[in-house]
């Protein structure tokens, strides 16, 4: 673990940037031909992604285990535990995700129907859903063994992985969602289709580089047999990362429950929107995985303030890039949504809640960054209080109070003034989210600068 620091930032954060472009790009594709069905169905796409991201922090709490324990065992020169626990990760994911998706199949409507979505929205919903839950062990699969190979200083293999992905994904989408000679149109399930084939593709072929020996993984058919210990330090770190992404994601139905109430079309502008805002964060989260990945490496090194230098280092090239690109979105906002779909409601709603969140960008990205390389270090209990403290006692009341969507009746003269100042109201859901992101990166600044999570064992 020597060298310059920015070089190595870069080149790891170079291959895992166009994989998460890659990444992006598959549902960018989805909204882009399923776009040419009509409103209902991208407010259908966009009621599914928020179903989706409920579920998202279990694939996020074992990747994060992986990660730790990965990139410490590769840093302190143990390749051979290194790729066990990559294989006990692999493993554990396969169990999760093929009961989890099995589980989730008899409660996709009545879910999609609590968020309050109208009717027509929620049945394609469910038929985008499906698919996605048949399909959740190849996704988590294909997500962990990227993440372990990142986690090794392997950036290149998941680049082609999701490359190859991609390619796929592009070919069969309007294969399937238009249909083609004995293909039948499938509509929006045909999307979740493509993706699902697409990504077992890629999994597959990650799997035999893998087993061939030519990645800096090469588990042994051994290691695949569960292991209790490896399994219960993998959870160990990983369930409190799970705790925060479903602090998060349940966040993310609760609010999108009160935008849901401003009718469908800012609904598909909102999806629209978040579609962009993921684009937008993803440098952020590109050079946070780089920075976990050199926190681990460098703290399993003996290494600890090389790895501190790395994560700030990380957060300074993340503040130019979000800078240059917030400015370029904030210039083209109607353009960016028009793209997607050109209905006129669709696009000033998607507009404006671009034009209201993208500056608070910035201090997103540097709590993106520092979480990241807390959670690489193995310091997972922090990030989720951030979170908790951040999207529950502050994000979501003030979205109620802001907007005007509930309030107690003593509160009634301060929500007619909020209703009053943010015009359109749904505005004030918007400055409710840049509330709590300015809060959490001022928590996750001061945490970080004492160095604690310096002396964390994994």
């Amino acid at each position: 673990m020597s060298g310059n620091i920015p070089r190595a930032v870069l080149l790891l954060a170079g291959p895992m940037f166009i994989s998460a472009l890659l990444q992006n790009a598959q549902s960018l594709i989805d909204l882009y031909w399923v776009g040419r069905l009509g409103p209902v169905s991208v407010a259908a796409l966009a009621l599914s992604g928020a179903v989706l991201m409920a579920l998202f922090p279990i694939q996020m709490g074992l990747a994060t285990g992986t990660v730790a324990l990965v990139s410490r065992a590769y840093g302190a020169g143990d390749t051979r535990r290194a790729s066990a626990v990559a294989a006990q990760s692999l493993t554990l994911g396969a169990g999760v995700g093929l009961l989890l998706g099995i589980a989730c199949l008899p409660w996709l409507a009545p879910i999609c129907r609590l968020l309050g979505a109208e009717p027509d929205v929620v049945s394609e919903a469910v038929r985008y859903l499906r698919p996605c839950m048949l399909g959740m062990l190849v996704g988590l699969l294909l997500f962990l063994a990227n993440s372990a190979l990142q986690a090794s200083g392997n950036t290149v293999v998941p680049m082609a992985a999701m490359l190859a992905a991609n390619v796929f994904n592009l070919a069969l989408d309007p294969l399937f969602i238009f249909g083609w000679g004995p293909v039948p149109a499938l509509g929006v399930a045909g999307a979740a289709w493509a993706t699902v084939l697409a990504q077992g593709l890629a999994a597959v072929g990650l799997f035999l580089l893998m087993a061939s020996g030519r990645t800096h993984l090469h588990p042994a058919r051994a290691d695949f047999r569960p292991v209790r210990g490896d399994a219960r330090r993998l959870l160990r770190i990983g369930l409190p990362s799970m705790a925060q992404m479903s602090s998060r994601s349940l966040m993310g139905l609760v609010f999108f429950r009160v935008i849901t109430r401003f009718g469908t079309y800012v609904v598909a502008g909102y999806g629209i929107g978040m579609r962009w805002h993921m684009v937008l964060l993803m440098p952020c989260f590109v050079l946070a995985n780089a920075a976990a990945t050199l926190v681990g490496q460098n703290l399993g090194a003996g290494q600890p303030h090389r790895a501190r230098r790395a994560a700030w280092c990380s957060t300074g090239i993340v503040l130019a890039i979000v800078a240059a690109s917030v400015g370029l979105l904030f210039a083209f906002t109607g353009p960016a949504v028009a793209v997607f779909d050109a209905t006129p409601a669709v696009v000033a709603a998607g507009s404006d809640f671009l034009r209201v969140v993208s500056p608070f960008y910035l201090l997103a990205g540097v709590s993106i960054v520092l979480d990241r390389a807390l959670n690489g270090a193995g310091c997972t209990v922090s990030t989720m209080l951030f979170t908790v403290v951040t999207l529950w006692g502050l994000q979501v009341p003030l979205a109620l109070l802001f907007s005007g969507s509930a309030a107690p009746e003593a509160l009634g003269p301060l929500v007619r003034l909020f209703t009053r100042w943010f015009d359109p109201p749904v505005n004030g859901v918007w400055w409710a989210m840049n509330t709590a992101t300015a809060l959490h990166a001022v928590l996750s600044v001061a945490w970080f600068a004492t160095g604690r999570w310096m002396r964390q064992r994994v």
